[in-house]
């Protein structure tokens, strides 16, 4: 199967000559999912907004579909089929919910009935204002307004910020499906890394931006000590 994402030996970071990633190497195929793990601070962050063409690489190859991206360009990122549900979420929280949606949906695209086959919980909310809607609402409309957008790779940054881990347990396998059946290639980054590992097919760590370990997230799942080693450094940088 075809890639959909391609990461090669990546530089990234704020400033020319001084890379906070070094050398990220990532593929995705359609329906993939893959969590980007890692301690705060490692640059995981900096990987999805490269990714969006919001921070420009400072070097190696990012193509969508076999087709270069331009380096910083978020607009040509976006028209290529990347989107980004950042951290904060970025709501119009003085717009309802079925505005929120509006504003992103293109012609002959995902309409509110299909999103809200993912999230049906907005079905009763479209009135709201984004601003009065829960944590949990907030994050779902995040990724419903997301998905409007008919995403090819869709990068989602602590999906989980703010939110009961009761509710990330719900909300984690819908992101499973919106990978299996709209075909979107998703990285997933998470703190929550028994929960994310249930529903990636891949894992990535990064460790003060060195990627450190890929591996399947079911083996990752069923022998954490790896992760763990991971995590405190007692691995090399992948290379090769």
């Amino acid at each position: 199967m075809n890639a959909i994402l391609e990461c090669a030996g990546l530089d990234a970071g704020y400033l020319a000559g001084s890379p906070v990633v070094r050398g990220f190497d990532l593929t995705l195929a359609p329906g993939e999912v893959t969590a980007l793990l890692g301690p705060n601070g490692a640059g995981k962050t900096t990987v999805l907004l490269t990714i969006a063409g919001l921070v420009p690489a400072l070097g190696g190859r990012l193509a969508i579909d076999g087709k270069p991206l331009g380096k910083g360009k978020a607009r040509a990122a976006a028209k290529q089929g990347v989107v980004l549900v950042p951290d904060d979420r970025s709501l119009f929280t003085g717009l309802t919910v079925r505005q929120n949606l509006a504003l992103c949906r293109r012609r002959g695209g995902t309409t509110v009935e299909r999103m809200l086959e993912f999230f049906p919980a907005l079905g009763k909310r479209l009135k709201i204002e984004a601003g009065k809607l829960s944590g949990g609402e907030q994050q779902m409309l995040a990724i419903g307004r997301a998905l409007m957008l008919q995403p090819r790779v869709l990068l989602i940054d602590e999906l989980s910020m703010g939110l009961a881990p009761v509710v990330v347990e719900e909300l984690l396998p819908v992101v499973r499906r919106v990978a299996t059946e709209t075909s979107a290639a998703v990285v997933l980054v998470e703190q929550h890394v028994g929960l994310a590992l249930g529903i990636a097919d891949h894992a990535v760590v990064l460790v003060h931006g060195e990627q450190v370990l890929t591996r399947p997230a079911s083996e990752l799942a069923a022998d954490p000590s790896i992760l763990e080693r991971a995590y405190l450094g007692e691995l090399p940088a992948v290379t090769g």
